[in-house]
Parts: C-alpha cells; structure tokens; sequence
C-alpha cells in the first residue's frame, strides 16, 4: 500500500512540473507586451525597456523560467505587473474566498449525488428510477453557465426575487459574512457536479447489486439493509470515489465561469481579470494552482478508492 502510493505521488509531482512548464510556456504566447501594457501606448522605448528590465523580461526564456520556478519552491510567486505587489498579497484573499465556495458546493453535492445514485438504483426500473435518471440526464448536458444564468432568472430577476444575482461584498469584508450572496453560485456548482456522481453511483451499484456475492447474501436470508450497508456500498465506493474526485477536481476549473458570471470574488474571477491585463504572474499562479488542486484530488480519489474497495487493497497489498 504504501510503495503504491509513494508511486502514485511520484507520478503526480512529475506530471505538476510538466504543468508548470506548459503554463510557463502558455503564458509566453499570449498577445502583447507586459511592460507596455502597464506604461501604455505613448511610453517611450526607454521607459518601456527599463520596465523589461525590471521585471526581467530580457532575460533568455529558460532562465526566466527556472527563476520562476525556484521562487514557487520559496513560496515566491512573483509580482503582479499591474499591482506591482507580490502575487500572494493579491490572491491571498480570493484563495479563502473561492475555498468556501468549493467546499460548500463539494459538501452538498457529494452526498446528494452518492444517496440520489443509490436510491435510483434500489428503485430501479420504477418511476423514482425514471425521474432521477431523466432529471440528471438533461441537467448533466447543460453547460455551467445555462444553469447560472436560469437561476439568475428564476430566483433572483423575474420569477422570484430572492437571492443577489451578483456578489457586492465591501473590500475588506469576507464573502461569507453575507451568506445570501453564496446561493446561487453554490447551486450553480452543485447542479453542475451532481448529475455525473448520481449516475456514475446508479451504474455502479446496478452491477454490484447483480453480482454473485450480493446474491449469496440475499440467497443466505441476510436482511436488504445489510446486504447494502456491507457487501453492496463497498464494493460501489471505490469505482465511484474517482468519478468524484474528477467532479471535485473540475470544480477547481469551473468556478472561473461561475465566478465571472456571479462576479464572485475568487481565484476565478482574479484569473479573468489578470489575462485582461496581462498579468502574466498571476495567470501563472492561478493556473498552477488550479492543477495543483486537480493533481492533489485525484491523488487521494485512488487513495480512498484503494481502501473502500476490497479487491483493489487486495491487489495492492501483493
């Protein structure tokens, strides 16, 4: 188990650098100068080559690039060309920001998905069966921002309304002092990741429920709650547990669409704005972040995939 896991994260430390030098790289082909950007059209060369400098932007790519990448390790992610402060001070407050929304969203969209699976698949071929599986079918195929903007609609600009339909939150007050402001960009996600667990829980517990040993059990007088509890939701958790990890880990992503149409003070919305500006420090520590987050999920998805299911700790254990 252990060597398994050592490996697993020797894996994902070699795939986060090949990220950060894809970032790096990505960032060196968006349009325009950062220098002129900041000082404007009417700067001098002079000035404009001054700034370069400062910013070491004539330095050889490769060495711009290592010197990025020794600062992460220092914890240093650069200066913001538009703030001129470090990029930690500027995003310190969006990570917390964004951190309470993916973790709310994450808290009620997980269970929701894992009970409304099992449920469609206890009832299967019924009506409750019919009307998860179609219900999640038709909310799974609308992008993000459809869901977002029929909730604007609906519960805070025509039908009813109940909740903001953007986030006004004073500088300097946290978001979630405000907690009405949080509803709609919440659901939004919740509505986005819970269609894909529901399903994914329904398949997997259909095949578990099929299988030899639940039969045994049933065929042993073993009561239905206990057939669930102990031979059918372990067997269903381990395959499940990636499919929520990859939900958990594109929450990370998503919530740029999200937070822009909410305009929603995150790491999202600073993404947005920083590649407006050609911020290049922060779209690279935003991205980094992102897949750091998304590496780091998936990582602990196998984890708990390997311990819930009894075959994979088997195979791991040989």
């Amino acid at each position: 188990m252990t060597r398994l896991i050592l490996r697993r994260l020797l894996v994902s430390v070699l795939v986060l650098w090949v990220v950060s030098l894809l970032v790096f790289v990505a960032t060196l082909l968006l349009p325009g100068d950062p220098a002129r950007a900041i000082l404007g059209q009417q700067a001098t060369p002079e000035r404009v080559a001054a700034l370069q400098h400062q910013l070491h932007l004539d330095l050889p790519v490769w060495q711009r690039y290592l010197e990025w990448l020794g600062g992460l390790f220092t914890g240093d992610l650069g200066t913001s060309t538009s703030t001129q402060g470090p990029v930690t001070a500027l995003i310190g407050d969006r990570i917390s920001a964004s951190l309470v929304l993916l973790v709310v969203a994450a808290v009620l969209a997980t269970p929701l998905g894992l009970g409304l699976g099992t449920w469609s698949s206890i009832r299967r071929d019924r009506a409750t069966d019919q009307a998860i599986s179609g219900v999640s079918l038709v909310i799974a195929a609308l992008p993000e921002f459809v869901i977002g903007v029929a909730l604007v609609v609906l519960l805070s600009t025509t039908v009813f309304k109940i909740f903001p339909s953007v986030t006004i939150t004073p500088p300097g007050e946290a978001v979630w002092r405000q907690p009405a402001q949080l509803v709609l960009p919440v659901l939004t996600l919740v509505l986005v990741v819970t269609p894909y667990i529901t399903r994914m829980m329904r398949a997997t517990m259909n095949e578990v429920l099929d299988s030899g040993y639940v039969e045994m059990a049933r065929l042993k007088g073993v009561r239905e709650r206990t057939v669930l509890v102990r031979h059918a939701l372990p067997h269903a958790i381990g395959p499940v547990a990636q499919v929520v990890a990859l939900q958990l880990a594109w929450l990370a992503g998503g919530v740029v669409v999200v937070e822009f149409l909410f305009r929603y003070p995150g790491i999202g919305q600073a993404l947005i704005d920083a590649v407006g500006k050609r911020d290049v420090a922060v779209v690279q520590a935003i991205t980094l972040l992102i897949a750091g987050v998304y590496i780091v999920v998936n990582l602990l998805a196998d984890v708990v995939g390997i311990l819930a299911d009894p075959k994979l700790r088997t195979e791991a254990g040989r």
